[in-house]
Formats: C-alpha cells, structure tokens, sequence
C-alpha cells in the first residue's frame, strides 16, 4: 500500500473511520490528503483540522445512496491528484472504488479488523472490481488477491497488568453511531443491573428512548468520548471494533457486548468474531446481554498503564 503519499480516505463514520485513522497514520498519509465521510460530532471533532468533504450517509447495505454519491467521487478524483484511493468500509467504499478504478486512479480496500473469519459483503462487492488492491488485517485469512500489509490487531494486545478505577459507581454506556440499527436490548439489560447509587450516562446513537435515568446523549464528540470513559468506573459498549479502540487508547477494559443479527441489531453476526478474538487475548471483559450483572457494573473499570510502549510494533506506538 502507498505509504507516505496524498490519498483519498473514504470511510463510513464510527468503527469504519476510527480504523482508517489508524490506517493512515500506520501509511504515514500526507496532511493534505482529503477524508470523504459523513457528517456528526464524530467525525467533525475527529477531522476538525484536515481536509474534508461530507457526503450522505450511506447506511450497511443502501446500495442506492451508495450509488448516488458517485458522482461525488469522480468529482473529487477529476479535480485534484490524488496517488491512491483508501478505504476501510463500509457500503461507501464501494462509489469510491468504482469512481477510482474508472479513471485509473490506484485503490485500496481495508477490510475491517473486526473480520476475523468472513469477508463482508462490501469485501465481497470490491472484490468484484478490476485493479482493487485488497487487504486482510489478519494474516492468516490471506489468501488470493486478499493480502496483509496493515494491520491495527496488534494495538489489541494488553500492555501489561491493570488496575482498578474506584469510587462511587459512575457508568458510561455507549452503543456507537451505526445506523438504523438499534439495541434496545443491551439498554433494557443495563437498565434492569443498574446499581440504585449509579451515575450514568448513555450514548444512545439510533436507540432512542425516554424512559433512562441520568444523561442521554445520541452522539458525542470524540473529545467527550474520552473525558467520559477516563471518568467513568465502569464503561459498556458495544463490540465496534472502533468503540473499543478508542477506549483502549484511553487506557480502559470495558464491558463489550456484541450485538446480534437475530435481533435486528447489525447486518450479521460479526461483531461476535470480534468478541471471541478481545476474550482470546484478554483485552476486556466480554458478556453477552443477558449475562451482564450487577457486579460487572460496579466492579471498577479496568485502567491500562500506558507506559510500556516499547512492546509495540513501532508503527503502532502512537496508541499508547
């Protein structure tokens, strides 16, 4: 993959682009590469000083929006250079591939992290285009045209060992941006454990509700993100892959659950790959929604010291 170049970066918001942030910092993109995202708290308060340029959002699998906004793109690639085209997903990777490969620009696509055993269906849909340049973030899954290059797996890896956070209970839950898929389920299960003492505050996204106790937010900034699980004694989220990253970053082991396709609440069962891969290599603590208690909300986060960065690949040491 290029490194060091001017690239268009296409991604969905939430888990899609907190990975191609990684991504490019791992390609050492240039500061005058362009994001082409869309827009909310995350992704303004993320790319506040970078070039930028907003499209509808396109939800998993609303292939009509998705081929809507190609026109957008061969704007874009018509009235600048640009050395290659990177995206990360979802359903507007595949526009941006097909406007790049059509005018001869190089594309990439990064298959999410959270792909641990199946490709998506966007995989599957970009794969289909001549010229793609696609890529695994797990080495044992190349094979074909599917390569690994990149890879942020090993910013997963636990520095070394936590400690608790302690004080009164002081909940942060948070279910991530995706849309329109709701997930009632996990606050209806949060609500039912919740400590009567507890402080708590909910990124809701798409799940809307008026029946919660203390501070409902559908979105926040990302700065806001951070302040909220660095204060929180105990953090749920779901299991996006960009979720927990970020709360890695900040040095906390949340409770990850995995939303479910059975449910209404994803596309398909992925996020359960990924909850199978935080358990193997002890990252977090992992519950499915019926198995969340009391004591998973009030036993104190898990904060990770941020110190040893040298046990990580160099390209990786800016998470710590």
């Amino acid at each position: 993959m290029p490194r060091r170049s001017k690239l268009l970066l296409v991604s969905s918001i939430g888990g899609h682009l907190t990975e191609l942030l990684l991504v490019s910092k791992i390609l050492e993109a240039n500061a005058d590469s362009r994001w082409v995202t869309a827009e909310n708290d995350q992704s303004t308060s993320l790319l506040a000083d970078r070039p930028v340029t907003y499209l509808p959002y396109v939800a998993p699998r609303d292939w009509r929006t998705a081929l809507s906004v190609l026109p957008e793109f061969h704007r874009l690639l018509r009235e600048e250079h640009y050395d290659a085209v990177v995206s990360t997903g979802a359903a507007v990777a595949v526009p941006a591939m097909l406007a790049a490969r059509s005018l001869g620009v190089p594309a990439h696509y990064v298959e999410s992290v959270s792909r641990f055993r199946g490709t998506s269906m966007t995989g599957r849909l970009v794969s289909g285009i001549p010229g793609v340049g696609l890529y695994t973030q797990h080495p044992e899954r190349a094979q074909g045209r599917w390569r690994h290059d990149v890879s942020i797996a090993d910013s997963l890896a636990r520095r070394s060992a936590p400690r608790r956070k302690q004080g009164p209970p002081r909940i942060f839950v948070t279910l991530g941006t995706i849309r329109p898929y709701r997930f009632d389920a996990l606050v209806d299960r949060v609500l039912k454990v919740l400590p009567p003492s507890a402080e708590v505050t909910w990124q809701l996204g798409v799940t809307a509700r008026n029946d919660l106790p203390g501070t409902v937010r559908d979105y926040v900034t990302n700065a806001e993100f951070s302040r909220l699980a660095r204060e929180a004694t105990a953090v749920v989220t779901h299991a996006g892959v960009g979720s927990v990253l970020q709360l890695l970053e900040q040095g906390v082991e949340p409770v990850v659950v995995p939303r479910r396709a059975a449910r209404g609440e994803h596309v398909d069962d992925h996020q359960m790959e990924a909850v199978d891969a935080f358990t193997r290599i002890g990252i977090a603590t992992c519950r499915q929604v019926e198995d969340i208690s009391t004591r998973d909300l009030v036993g104190g986060t898990v904060v990770l010291p941020r110190t040893r960065t040298s046990t990580l690949p160099a390209n990786l040491q800016h998470l710590a």
